[in-house]
């Protein structure tokens, strides 16, 4: 499918809009995956052109988190290991997805994600420094590197899952070291989908710019926006994601009307 102005706009202005959501909480590929496929790509060449966003948007975020001093570098490096291994694995079994398998676990991770913004956990760490990493939590960072690899959809919440229930991180140290983990995590599952041919420039290109834009906004002024604001957005993303593996709503007939809409 060739790309006129038009949908490069909608591919730029989406990205925005996912790079702000992955940022300060998540599901965000959701949307671009969903997109993708409404526009005609493959889900196994829209799950690798994803990371091509993925790289860019985490980035993004992991260089103004860290001029903020939001999170401890050597400790955030030391949970980034495990994940390389496993999104490496991941990444190398990645060419059929589960439709199933994937429902399955992108449901409970929303469910304990929606279970902690409505209880919230009292216990938590100041800014993410002096992390007590034991080593089961090595062992829970190389799932999600194998998860990553294979579907990366739901990622940010899984990561969360981990740092706000099991490391008792506050939520913006977690959204911090979750930004740094994909980023740093992501090239070496980016470089398998690449030597398989698995990845569309036209269509990751502007919407990895967008997510550009879309991650330096959100990181910028998260920590202006307060750890109510970015709880209640979670929560609402959350809902919307849920909403959508449930069958209430169809974020794909939604995105494939959009497309035929600017088409005509």
């Amino acid at each position: 499918m060739e790309l006129d102005l038009s949908i490069t706009l909608i591919l730029i202005v989406s990205g925005i809009i996912v790079g702000a959501i992955n940022t300060l909480a998540g599901g965000g590929s959701v949307v671009t995956v969903t997109m993708f496929t409404a526009l005609g790509l493959p889900i196994t060449i829209a799950n690798g052109t994803n990371r091509i966003a993925v790289f860019l948007q985490n980035f993004t975020a992991t260089i103004t988190f860290l001029r903020k001093g939001a999170f401890n570098l050597k400790q955030g490096l030391m949970l980034s290991v495990p994940v390389i291994l496993g999104n490496i694995a991941g990444s190398l079994v990645a060419t059929h997805i589960n439709d199933n398998i994937f429902k399955i676990c992108f449901g409970i991770i929303l469910v304990i994600i929606l279970l902690y913004l409505i209880f919230d956990s009292r216990i938590k760490i100041k800014e993410g420094h002096n992390l007590d990493i034991k080593p089961w939590h090595y062992l829970l960072f190389l799932g999600i590197g194998f998860y990553g690899g294979y579907i990366y959809i739901g990622i940010g919440y899984l990561i969360l899952a981990i740092t706000l229930w099991a490391m008792r991180m506050d939520i913006m140290t977690a959204n911090a070291i979750k930004n740094f983990v994909i980023f740093v995590a992501t090239p070496f599952s980016l470089a398998v989908f690449i030597i398989n041919g698995q990845i569309d420039y036209l269509f990751g290109i502007p919407h990895g710019v967008g997510n550009i834009i879309g991650s330096f906004l959100a990181s910028h002024y998260a920590a202006h926006l307060g750890k109510g604001f970015i709880k209640a957005f979670t929560l609402i993303i959350v809902l919307i994601c849920f909403a959508d593996l449930v069958g209430l709503l169809s974020l794909h007939d939604i995105f494939a009307q959009m497309m035929t809409t600017v088409c005509e």
